[in-house]
């Protein structure tokens, strides 16, 4: 047996061992032997529905325990509304285990989208759009930052018994914030958290005039100007505290 042939014959032999194995790590044949019979989901699972999560995971889940792709199956699931995250596994000799985290809504994120206690960001289910969060509005890339001056004006205000119902960055860094009382609180750029803090110490004071705050412009070194709402029995009024230029 000459070189040429030899080398033909150890090709062949090495196929035919070799072909059966890529067959079944393909799902060419198999599927029906080593079957993925039972699907084990594991995590809080409210609001994805099993049979959206069957319908999604059916089509990998017939390839066999062999030939499933897992990341596909799993690229597939976190692409449904409701899923933060997902893992996908295979358990010998016929088990799919998925294990899934499904999004914590936070606060609304501009008009159409939620913000996740994780902090990621996904489109409004239909359920969930008169559902009472607060808003929250700026670059996609801040979220970490509109969250914490959020949580820092909530805190600020709580001693006043004030709510922080609304908070936005603009994009040129621009902040500006909704009590629940109705005041519109525009801060600007910078030294935010201070200019707050300088409000919320008078804002006891401010509280016992007839007339409500409907906005204070904070945007002043040392001071805030604040325009009354229509008393009872009157017109309205500015009234301004030791305003500076802007800054």
């Amino acid at each position: 047996m000459n070189a040429v042939l030899r080398i033909f014959v150890w090709l062949l032999a090495l196929s035919l061992v070799a072909l059966p194995v890529v067959a079944v790590l393909n799902g060419w044949v198999g599927a029906e032997r080593w079957p993925l019979a039972k699907l084990r989901v594991h995590g809080e699972f409210k609001r994805v529905p099993a049979e959206q999560l069957q319908q999604v995971v059916l089509p990998y889940a017939q390839s066999g325990f062999f030939a499933v792709k897992l990341q596909d199956a799993q690229d597939a699931i976190e692409k449904l509304p409701w899923v933060e995250s997902a893992q996908v596994r295979k358990q010998w000799p016929d088990v799919l285990e998925i294990t899934l985290v499904e999004h914590q809504p936070f606060a609304r994120w501009g008009k159409d989208r939620l913000l996740s206690e994780q902090g990621k960001l996904f489109a409004t289910p239909q359920k969930l759009q008169d559902l009472a969060l607060p808003d929250l509005e700026g670059p996609d890339t801040q979220t970490g930052e509109v969250v914490a001056l959020y949580n820092d004006a909530r805190a600020l205000f709580a001693p006043a018994g004030v709510d922080v119902t609304r908070v936005r960055m603009d994009a040129r860094g621009s902040w500006s914030l909704q009590l629940s009382n109705g005041t519109e609180v525009v801060v600007g750029r910078d030294d935010a958290r201070s200019r707050l803090q300088r409000f919320v110490r008078v804002l006891p004071q401010l509280a016992n005039q007839q007339a409500p705050i409907e906005r204070a412009d904070l945007r002043y070194t040392n001071g805030f100007t604040l325009s009354w709402g229509t008393p009872a029995a009157a017109a309205p009024a500015n009234v301004a505290h030791r305003t500076q230029d802007r800054t």
